[in-house]
């Protein structure tokens, strides 16, 4: 069973708050991954960066699969 609160999600949340993107990733959602982590690191230049990566934690955290 997959979904909020899932041991799965929590790991992805977990590894999304070590690199953003990573929780993404292990959730098999690569598009996703790449959008965080491109976004995170573009914004860490302008100190805003810990927007995209509180939102990447949620986001991994909160997924769960259509079907």
């Amino acid at each position: 069973m997959s979904g909020r609160g899932s041991t799965g999600n929590v790991i992805a949340a977990l590894a999304s708050f070590f690199i953003p993107g990573l929780g993404q990733l292990i959730q098999g959602r690569q598009i996703m991954a790449l959008v965080h982590f491109v976004l995170a690191a573009v914004l860490w230049w302008f100190l805003l960066g810990w927007i995209i990566h509180l939102w990447s934690i949620i986001d991994a955290a909160m997924w769960k699969p259509k079907g």
